[in-house]
């Protein structure tokens, strides 16, 4: 049988403003519990809530990005649902009118490159937080009731969880880019939620979709559609169905658990937000922000096949993400060379952030510390397998290069008089080889190089000796 799966994907990003969206608090994570509250944010009676014009225009900043058409009238709602952590007993949302809609972004698989469209991006306030401890009771923190969303909401364009993982992947890189969220997912600051179903090709029939809330990684969100995956065919293999209906992921078992029925959209009792009058956004303001985006993933990936002369792949690593991006380009300015910054930073830099799953500002190396050492190799003071050594030592002890290649004497032997002596022994002690080579056997060359290189503690400059050697030999 042939099977189809569909997914579509909520994400909910918190914005990076300095307050809250409705109120005068503070956005910040990690302060004391209930300390950043207010009237507004809590839904105290009479309270009146005033929107954030930092949080309007992120918004509209991720709209661009996306490729949405801006609505110029913002109209809130208020969806009404009782949850321990919705201290009015509804949210500021948007429903018919979202500030953005449509939109896409492109992801790129092995068979080429495929468009996945939004329905829409619209603005809300996050709820508060539940935090359940081991004694079997619940606490509530309200620091985080009203910070300002926005919600991006997929079509059902997505067929398989690897194709949500590089979908994610994208929309995470590209909100970093343009600077309106840290997107941590362990801080709660980017969530996601996963809608899907299966389609049974040959008898035309569809299962029913699940809602899958609150996935706060993306190795639990590619689980949970696997996962799903083989639950929905199985029913329908069965001659069953799945119900309309929400469930959580359990990281431990990979598997989903039922939660409730799904809420229809009748179910939040939408209505027009009163306190909150329509908005109106001038062209102007729409056409300022447009013109002052940052430079787009996309974007800077042409660029730099362009400018620097380097290969799509090279380029696509050396973006995704904006500081490494960053960290490229100042390594390249410094050293003026960019296909050896892009071959370093994408070998021995890449390797050693993938071992220790760490992000370039994580890493103990700045691009002026390894522009210092490949300069050490532009010159040919050292050679290559002595500057990866080196590297390794300054990610391991915060050393410099010069340091470390003074310490330990690694500047290579390039004085052509001195090389000629050591080569003129090697070659003595080595008359086999040396008959080998002129017999054609050119694996006699590479013992030869490997005995300069033992005698000089691997100090001797390769190309210098290897043309020295070759002379001899051929009588020169």
């Amino acid at each position: 049988m042939s099977y189809k799966t569909l997914v579509g994907l909520e994400i909910h990003v918190e914005l990076m403003t300095e307050r809250k969206m409705f109120c005068n608090c503070k956005n910040e994570f990690g302060s004391m519990p209930n300390t950043n509250v207010c009237p507004v944010c809590l839904g105290l009676p009479g309270a009146l809530p005033v929107m954030d014009k930092q949080a309007v225009k992120y918004a509209i900043m991720a709209g661009i990005a996306f490729n949405c058409e801006i609505d110029n009238t913002i109209i809130m709602d208020r969806k009404s649902y009782f949850y321990p952590d919705l201290t009015k007993g509804y949210q500021i949302s948007q429903s018919d009118f979202p500030l953005c809609k449509g939109g896409f972004l492109e992801i790129t698989l092995k068979e080429g490159t495929k468009k996945i469209r939004l329905e829409r991006i619209h603005i809300e306030e996050d709820t508060g937080k539940q935090i359940h401890t081991d004694h079997g009771t619940t606490l509530l923190d309200f620091n985080r009731s009203g910070v300002p969303l926005i919600e991006i909401v997929t079509k059902p364009d997505i067929n398989s969880a690897e194709e949500a993982r590089l979908f994610l992947e994208k929309l995470k890189n590209t909100i970093k880019y343009i600077g309106i969220s840290d997107v941590k997912m362990e801080e709660g600051s980017l969530r996601c939620d996963v809608n899907i179903n299966v389609v049974d090709e040959d008898k035309g029939i569809k299962s029913n979709i699940s809602e899958i809330k609150n996935l706060n990684s993306f190795k639990s969100v590619v689980k949970a559609i696997e996962y799903e995956q083989e639950r929905h065919i199985a029913l329908l293999e069965s001659g069953k169905n799945t119900d309309k209906e929400t469930r959580r992921f359990n990281e431990l078992t990979g598997e989903t658990i039922l939660m409730r029925k799904k809420f229809q959209a009748s179910d939040y009792r939408y209505q027009f937000e009163a306190d909150l009058s329509k908005i109106k956004l001038s062209d102007d303001w729409i056409k300022e922000i447009e013109s002052t985006m940052p430079e787009l993933p996309d974007q800077k990936k042409k660029r730099f096949i362009e400018q620097y002369n380097i290969t799509e792949y090279d380029a696509s690593v050396l973006t995704q993400s904006k500081e490494l991006s960053f960290f490229f380009e100042e390594l390249v300015s410094l050293i003026e060379d960019s296909k050896l910054a892009a071959n370093w930073v994408m070998t021995d830099v890449m390797r050693r952030l993938n071992e220790e799953d760490k992000e370039i500002a994580k890493l103990n190396l700045s691009a002026q510390s390894l522009a210092e050492l490949l300069n050490y190799v532009k010159s040919g003071k050292i050679n290559n397998n002595t500057a990866k050594k080196v590297l390794r030592e300054m990610l391991e002890t915060n050393k410099t290069a010069s340091f470390i290649i003074e310490k330990n004497g690694l500047i290579q032997i390039s004085d052509e008089d001195e090389l000629e002596k050591i080569i003129d022994e090697v070659i003595k002690e080595n008359q086999q080889s040396i008959e080998d080579f002129k017999n054609g056997k050119d694996r006699a060359l590479g013992f030869l190089m490997g005995q300069i290189m033992k005698k000089t503690k691997g100090k001797a400059n390769p190309n210098t000796a290897n043309k020295i050697l070759i002379d001899k030999i051929n009588g020169n």
